[in-house]
């Protein structure tokens, strides 16, 4: 008997290129690992002393599938406070992760066969769990120009085709730190409006932006009649990453499905899980501006680092915390990052982790302290002169 190891479609995924190359790191202890997306500092102790506190008085039995009304109600607080919104908590679904509020958003609103068209370079997952659905993912190339990354909507809307079941955006973006402004947010939702398809909109890196308090958001925009669904997580704005605690904002005729396809997915979220993200949103503020201006500091040095390399294409990014740059004369990313590895010690991600547009470039995760960052880039700096 032959075993065919799951559905076409998710025997056809991609592994993760990022774990693979991490993989042959384990057991390096001189490795500086850029690879990850996330914050070197752990989560601030007042929220896991609320996490503490939760499980010391018991708060370990079964939760409401869609969240508890408490983190619901600071959610909706939190978001009209943000944005230009006017968000209930009857509009939000707690979620165990962003990754899972993508999975549950597209198993609401995509058949098999749809198609799905997202901007690339993306962040892998997004596409992934599309394709899991029997989806056709539709890529539009975000490209540099002028020293940034750029989008062309009209490129965008002419591919969208006409079995198109969602645009799927990732803005701020990762890995290349571009970002939507808000008119190009607003003709994109108005192309939604006129072909009558999803807008699902990740926007994890909203409050990590170098110019301003926060990213421009579809939130600002969308009413109660639009067809959207934005997601959100407490990863990295408030150093949550192994946490595992994100959100959807959805119209409310979509709601109750988004409650029953939880159930179906995970039950619940872990309440002294919750408690901490309540916590999070009501006392987090300093911490968020604190770690924009420590990224800040950060994105100038490897800027500084990467103006004295000739052979390095360095697109500046809006937000987020990663330096997405290619090297001259590279072309296969994976196999430069292994030596980058192995030679100078340093993990970084291949660009072609992140779709067909992202062959070519590397990302460098710089959420962490300028001193390491300056080490990393000067054991590096051989393989980029």
């Amino acid at each position: 008997m032959t075993i065919r190891a799951g559905r076409p479609a998710v025997r056809a995924l991609q592994p993760s290129l990022i774990r693979k190359l991490a993989n042959a790191g384990i057991g390096r202890t001189d490795i500086i690992p850029l690879w990850f997306g996330e914050p070197d500092k752990p989560t601030p102790e007042f929220i896991r002393q609320a996490a503490k506190d939760a499980i010391d008085e018991g708060q370990t039995f079964y939760q409401p599938s869609r969240g508890i009304v408490e983190l619901r109600s600071a959610l909706a607080d939190y978001t009209n406070r943000l944005y230009r919104a006017s968000v209930t908590p009857d509009n939000i679904v707690v979620t165990p992760s962003g990754m899972t509020a993508v999975s549950l958003a597209l198993q609401c609103i995509v058949a098999d066969g749809d198609a799905v068209v997202i901007p690339s370079p993306v962040w892998p997952n997004l596409a992934g769990a599309a394709e899991i659905l029997g989806a056709e993912v539709v890529r539009v190339s975000i490209r540099p120009h002028d020293g940034a990354w750029s989008l062309d909507l009209d490129e965008l809307f002419a591919a969208c085709p006409a079995h198109a079941g969602a645009l799927a955006i990732n803005s701020p973006n990762n890995p290349t730190g571009w970002m939507l402004e808000d008119d190009e947010q607003q003709r994109i939702l108005d192309f939604c409006r006129e072909r009558d398809i999803w807008l699902i909109a990740d926007e994890v890196y909203n409050r990590i932006v170098y110019d301003r308090d926060r990213a421009p958001s579809f939130l600002d925009k969308v009413t109660e009649d639009d067809k959207y669904l934005i997601i959100n997580s407490f990863s990295k704005s408030w150093a949550m990453t192994g946490w595992r605690l994100g959100w959807l904002t959805a119209p409310l005729p979509l709601i109750e499905t988004l409650g029953t396809v939880s159930e179906f997915n995970f039950s619940c979220v872990f309440a002294p899980i919750q408690i901490a993200g309540i916590t999070a949103l009501q006392g987090g503020d300093a911490f968020i501006r604190a770690s924009a201006a420590r990224y800040r500091a950060a994105l100038e040095a490897v800027k500084c680092a990467f103006g004295e390399l000739p052979r390095v294409t360095f697109p500046v990014p809006q937000a987020a915390f990663y330096a997405f740059f290619a090297v001259d004369g590279v072309c296969d990313s994976f196999a430069f990052a292994e030596q980058v590895l192995r030679e100078c010690g340093v993990g970084l991600a291949p660009g072609a982790a992140f779709g067909p547009q992202g062959e070519g470039y590397l990302r460098l995760c710089f959420a962490s302290e300028v001193s390491l960052l300056e080490r990393a880039l000067d054991q590096m700096r051989p393989l980029l002169v």
